[in-house]
């Protein structure tokens, strides 16, 4: 794995699916509130005039020459929660997206957020 610090780096080049069909572009990077490690990335997907943005899990994620690789496939990640371009993921909705890739959510310990943007 790669830190948050690095990742952010990554932010405006494409990201792609295990098969390297391009999913969309990274925009943001979401870290565990807990480690503070890097745990979800939002890729900007849509036609021009509609853009939002979709959640990916960034676990197993490998990055290569002007690419961010996942561990999902196009298809799924594009059918993923999703915000828009100016909206924000909202503590009570980040359990669906967590359900969503069949992985297990764990509020902090105080019930707060489990994902923070950096």
């Amino acid at each position: 794995m790669f830190e948050a610090e690095d990742i952010r780096e990554w932010r405006g080049h494409d990201v792609v699916d295990h098969e390297q069909h391009k999913i969309g572009v990274l925009e943001a990077v979401y870290v565990d509130t807990a480690t503070d490690q890097p745990a979800f990335a939002t890729v900007m997907v849509g036609l021009p005039t509609r853009h939002r943005l979709v959640f990916v899990p960034l676990g197993d994620a490998t990055v290569g020459p002007g690419y961010l690789k996942v561990a999902y496939d196009k298809k799924q990640v594009k059918e993923a929660p999703s915000i828009g371009m100016d909206g924000e993921l909202l503590a009570e909705d980040e359990k669906t997206v967590f359900a969503y890739y069949e992985l297990a959510y764990r509020a902090g310990a105080s019930r707060e957020r489990r994902l923070a943007r950096r």
